[in-house]
């Protein structure tokens, strides 16, 4: 039986003439593919999150609200302080206890994560002697004695905390030694002119009470990353004056922490588009560069965020640059980009280093910004010990980064302001959720920055394909990611703590990056998905959001039905393969004939290719494969010879077998 199937225009990678349209060929024996094709089975829409991929009239989540006060004391490496949450409970539901994170007891040699990471690990030498030392807490005033186990401290409440706007203060006075390597999240880093500290997770932080598990308090090993609630965090940082501090939010104690000369310098920083130093790299270590004498004060404060992280150093380097943000109403965001790092992290003309990095993270925020303007007062990158990790407005990198690796490094952890900062994602079992999303936006950042800089004298200018972002989400590259082992029994909703430390790359940042470039440019279009994407921040910009309700609010924007891609891209781990099996001319038409020999499903653009050097392409799309694995597509040849046809003829798709892609007459 011969079947025919439309080429709907918007599934054309190329322009072609309307007259053009696919058919399926005969089959024998087809093979169903009615299990991928399937009606996924995703959470029931509720008052909570509804149907389209929206919060639901009823939605809710809880507030946190921080003050802290800490004092970091180099001569022992620790920090001090006192934690004072607000609490707020929005739920419908009253709540008898709080459970709060304590992921400074990763650090500790009895600890789960301790005892789970091999022992030629580099986050070995962090065990030792690590974890909070906690002083009375205390709950609305009165002492309790907290359920500490492991990362995690329940604090039982003398009376249950009513639902739909309760609030309960509590207070927790804690401790801790800063690890050298603190699972590449933060650490020290000794350098020539002084110790670099990047302090993150350095305070106890309470864990989400959601609409879908209840209370989250999965412990943190190591490799999960977080899942936080919103609020105001206002926090003092007490360190010796001759450190320089950078952290989340907004410095709002400048003229007592910055010279005349500082301040002057920041001014003008904040109207350049260039970098401006605040501490020269010849100031490092001298008067010019200390901020008073004995401790000095620094105090933020950081409005709707997640968290807050910070950094201190003598050793520092500091400069900054101006990037002017336009938001949605029409009115302009003064973003002020800024670095901060040692000589260490100085490179080379050809081989540029940090004292680029400010010119890197204005690109990136404006990059981004397409997507969502950037809503934030600052922008910071810190050099140290830390590889790459993010948090809300600041992120810490390699010291060692140079070059295409450091613009990526700074772009892909900036980015995370994305996702999770300002869409809480569930890091802790969803990193997809986060660091694909975030993959995705990097390889327009990179082409933003290498291919479309109005610097054409940029080291890299116009090689944006060697950008490793890019070069790993490639078709090819891609498939060959599939055929390995260790990414053949796990899907990318794997829960990232169970993930293979090997495929961690693969299934939490790559493949889901490359799923959405498939979705965008080879599946709904990139008009569609563009607006799909958008709309997807924008409804759950500071909220908690579940892959049902991305997965929703894509197919509620672009129209499309595509539990078949979802299923097969995001629960399963199958390989795709796609074959040219035939290629004939018949009645005055080239006829080929393609099979799907894979367990992934996507459409098909078959090129014809005739003597004349014309080409026109038609797109099988991906319902031609509801019920068998073959279909085909032809054109009329219109006086014309036919010489060949292929598929994937742009090479985006991740074919595993791309030999049997192309056939001549």
């Amino acid at each position: 039986m011969t079947r025919l199937v439309a080429a709907a225009g918007a599934l054309l990678l190329f322009a072609a003439p309307a007259q053009l349209s696919a058919q399926a060929v005969p089959d024998a024996l087809p093979e169903t593919n009615e299990v991928l094709f399937a009606p996924l089975d995703l959470a029931a829409p509720n008052q909570y999150r509804a149907a389209d991929g929206r919060p639901g009239p009823a939605y809710w989540q809880n507030r946190n609200d921080y003050q802290i006060d800490a004092t970091l004391d180099p001569a022992a490496n620790t920090v001090a302080g006192t934690v004072r949450l607000t609490y707020t409970n929005n739920s419908p539901l009253p709540l008898t206890y709080v459970w709060m994170h304590l992921e400074q007891n990763l650090f500790g040699l009895g600890s789960r994560g301790a005892r789970r990471t091999p022992p030629d690990s580099r986050w070995r030498g962090s065990f030792a002697g690590g974890g909070y030392q906690l002083g009375t807490v205390t709950v609305d005033g009165r002492p309790v004695t907290p359920v500490v186990d492991d990362t995690r401290m329940r604090l039982d409440l003398a009376r249950p905390l009513a639902a739909e706007g309760g609030r309960v203060e509590i207070t927790v006075p804690y401790s801790f030694v800063v690890p050298e390597y603190g699972a590449d999240r933060m650490g020290r880093l000794d350098t020539e002119r002084g110790t670099v500290y990047e302090l993150a997770q350095w305070f106890p932080r309470v864990a989400v009470y959601d609409d879908v598990h209840g209370w989250n308090v999965l412990p943190y090993l190591g490799q999960g990353e977080f899942y936080l609630g919103y609020g105001d965090v206002e926090y003092e940082v007490t360190v010796p004056s001759t450190m320089t501090v950078v952290g989340t939010g907004t410095l709002v104690n400048e003229r007592e922490v910055y010279s005349d000369t500082q301040r002057q310098r920041l001014a003008q920083a904040r109207q350049s588009a260039d970098r401006v130093y605040l501490i020269r790299p010849d100031e490092v270590g001298t008067a010019a560069a200390h901020h008073g004498s004995g401790m000095t004060t620094w105090k933020y404060r950081a409005e709707n965020v997640r968290d807050v992280a910070w950094a201190a150093s003598e050793a520092f380097i500091l400069d900054a640059a101006n990037a002017a943000v336009e938001m949605e109403d029409g009115s302009v965001n003064d973003v002020l980009i800024m670095s901060a790092y040692p000589h260490e992290g100085i490179g080379t003309t050809a081989e540029p280093g940090w004292e680029e990095a400010t010119r890197f993270g204005r690109a990136s925020i404006l990059a981004n910004s397409r997507w969502y303007p950037y809503p934030y007062p600052v922008a910071i990158s810190v050099a140290g010990v830390v590889g790459g990790m993010e948090y809300p407005m600041l992120h810490f990198s390699g010291v060692d980064a140079r070059f295409m690796s450091l613009f990526g490094v700074i772009d892909h952890e900036l980015g995370h302001n994305w996702f999770p900062m300002i869409v809480g994602s569930d890091e802790r079992r969803y990193a997809w959720m986060d660091e694909g999303f975030n993959s995705f936006l990097n390889t327009f950042a990179n082409r933003y920055f290498y291919d479309e800089n109005p610097d054409p004298t940029i080291a890299g200018y116009g090689q944006a394909d060697s950008a490793r972002v890019i070069r790993l989400t490639e078709g090819p590259a891609a498939a060959g990611f599939m055929r390995q082992p260790w990414a053949a029994d796990q899907p990318i909703a794997t829960y990232p703590d169970r993930i293979r430390s090997q495929a961690l790359g693969w299934l939490a940042y790559r493949k889901p990056a490359k799923g959405l470039l498939l979705l965008r440019n080879e599946i709904v279009g990139p008009e569609r998905f563009d607006a799909a994407f958008r709309e997807y921040i924008e409804r759950w910009a500071y909220k908690h959001p579940q892959p049902a309700d991305f997965f929703r609010t894509i197919e509620d924007v672009t129209g499309e039905d595509l539990d078949w891609f979802w299923r097969g891209w995001f629960y399963e781990t199958g390989q795709f393969d796609q074959a040219l099996a035939a290629l004939a001319v018949a009645e005055d038409r080239a006829v080929a004939t393609v099979e799907n020999r894979g367990a992934i499903v996507l459409p098909t653009a078959v090129e014809f290719t005739f003597s004349d050097g014309s080409t026109e392409t038609v797109v099988i799309p991906a319902e031609a494969y509801f019920s068998t694995d073959t279909a085909g597509a032809f054109v009329p040849l219109a006086g014309r010879t036919l010489v060949s046809a292929r598929i994937n003829a742009s090479g985006d798709y991740p074919d595993d077998d791309p030999a049997d892609d192309e056939r001549r007459l």
